[in-house]
């Protein structure tokens, strides 16, 4: 299997971003369930090669399975998002994020097959995807890519000084609608408070 090719910008090209050329690889398989039959998920992440095209293409179709390449995406890094980069790469296993979303009607098969939409290693870019109710999937980095990622991650990432937290008893109280809660401290004793 091929490398990833890691590009890093040239000093003659300030404008150009870190990138590296992916191809995602699709599954489609057949479960028994008689309301959903067909089960689609995320394979793998490959390097791109030039031999693949720009076309999905189906690699694999037996009884149980069918698995569909698509290739061209390029996974770009941003100096605005190094802290999505730093949270994905300090993980135990770092990954590529895929979005990807059923055809609305079948072009490339009998049936609609999934379409990755972006490839990604930014935890921030995942997390938005998933909060905007998107079919996001991971599969690990390969030890190159994360090398790299590492690298752009310590040329442009500066952690935040952490905040010292105010104590619990300096907050302020608040009702159960959220409003502002006066406490006093004056005993009131019964009567005229004479004695």
């Amino acid at each position: 299997m091929s490398e990833f090719v890691l590009q890093s910008p040239d000093t003659d090209e300030a404008l150009r971003r870190p990138c590296v050329s992916v191809a995602v690889i699709m599954r489609r398989e057949r479960i028994d369930n008689r309301w959903q039959p067909l089960r689609c998920e995320l394979a793998d992440v490959v390097p791109h090669e030039a031999g693949f095209g720009q076309q999905p293409r189906l690699l694999l179709k037996d009884d149980s399975e069918e698995r569909w390449l698509h290739p061209g995406f390029k996974v770009e890094l941003f100096i605005g998002d190094a802290e999505g980069y730093y949270l994905n790469v300090t993980t135990p296993q770092p990954c590529f994020w895929v979005v990807w979303r059923m055809e609305e009607q079948a072009l490339l098969a009998d049936e609609p097959v999934a379409v990755p939409q972006i490839v990604t290693l930014s935890y921030h870019d995942a997390g938005r995807w998933l909060d905007a109710q998107e079919t996001v999937e991971q599969v690990a980095a390969p030890l190159d890519v994360v090398q790299w990622l590492q690298r752009f991650v310590d040329q442009h990432h500066v952690l935040e000084a952490k905040r010292r937290q105010r104590p619990q008893s300096f907050k302020t109280l608040q009702d159960r609608f959220g409003n502002p809660v006066r406490v006093s401290t004056d005993k009131t004793m019964g009567g005229t408070g004479r004695g």
